[in-house]
């Protein structure tokens, strides 16, 4: 009867011990929606060349100064820029490719900016297609990036809506709308934000939808005069999402791009301070809008038509 006994024993313990291993999956891979701590944005618009890299750089940045752990991610894989924004471009050993095929850990692959302590970027790979990234590998990337105790996820998505782009905003909470005050720019933009209300893993669950936000680029308040260039109203109206930011039309982003230099870093820029102020709006500050309105012109100014 001991025997029995003790058999009877091992025979109820075994289901506990196989669904132990679930239970501890479950634990591992937690949902998204149960994340508190750490946000994931997503950088996009259905255009190149608005500035979305300029603005995903410029945005960690931001964030990082005021003391936040950013990691900000290139999602252009074949025709990566940010790392040249960034100035690290001779510090890429590693890139996204390789993390999510396991050729190298992920802390081997982040690169420490040398100005903020709390920014790191994960450069994308220039010898890749985007068929590279997988659904599954870029969670597992985020996944990693939120154990290590990230705050802030940038990532920085190519343009257009192909698998590139589509995986940049899939697992996003916040969407970041680029767009220059022009006809094309805003339909792209259109086009992109039916994704993000579709083709989000939020979307697919049913949950909040991601929260879009419009950042205005190149914004030059004398062209919207003239009528050469829509203007913000314009432009929201058409869109239906809130202006996180208005950067104005300025020399000083080539500049800095050139430099290896995000923008938002540049001394006595309306720039900077553009960005500075679409940083605090994400933070959840009330500002007012700068850099909308055309700088009335002093006496000598009219006189002398200059």
């Amino acid at each position: 009867m001991t025997d029995e006994a003790s058999i009877s024993l091992v025979a109820d313990a075994q289901p506990a011990a196989v669904e132990e291993p679930a239970a501890s999956n479950k634990v591992a891979q937690p949902s998204f929606r149960e994340r508190v701590l750490t946000e994931i944005i997503v950088v996009t618009s259905g255009k190149g060349g608005v500035g979305k890299t300029t603005t995903s750089a410029s945005l960690a940045c931001g964030l990082a100064k005021r003391g936040k752990k950013v990691a900000v991610i290139d999602f252009d894989i074949g025709l990566r820029n940010l790392d040249l924004i960034m100035g690290c471009e001779r510090r890429v050993v590693y890139d996204f490719v390789n993390v999510i095929h396991g050729d190298c850990t992920l802390k081997q692959a982040l690169i420490k900016d040398k100005r903020l302590d709390t920014l790191f970027v994960l450069a994308a790979s220039q010898t890749r297609d985007k068929d590279a990234l997988s659904t599954e590998g870029v969670r597992k990337v985020l996944d990693d990036l939120i154990a290590d105790g990230f705050e802030y996820i940038i990532c920085d998505s190519p343009a257009g809506i192909e698998k590139g782009a589509h995986l940049a905003m899939y697992y996003a909470d916040r969407a970041i709308v680029v767009v220059n005050p022009e006809v094309s720019s805003v339909r792209d933009s259109d086009r992109i934000l039916g994704l993000l209300s579709s083709k989000t893993q939020l979307a697919e669950k049913g949950e909040a939808k991601v929260k879009e936000h419009l950042l205005l680029t190149r914004y030059n308040p004398r062209r919207v005069t003239t009528g050469e260039m829509m203007s913000v109203e314009d432009v929201k109206e058409i869109l239906g999402i809130d202006v996180i930011g208005v950067i104005p039309e300025s020399p000083d982003v080539l500049s800095a791009s050139n430099a290896g230099t995000p923008v938002i870093l540049a001394s006595d820029s309306d720039v900077a301070d553009a960005y500075e102020d679409a940083v605090s709006r994400l933070l959840g500050e009330t500002l007012p809008m700068r850099f909308v309105v055309e700088p009335k012109k002093g006496l000598l100014a009219r006189m002398f038509g200059s």
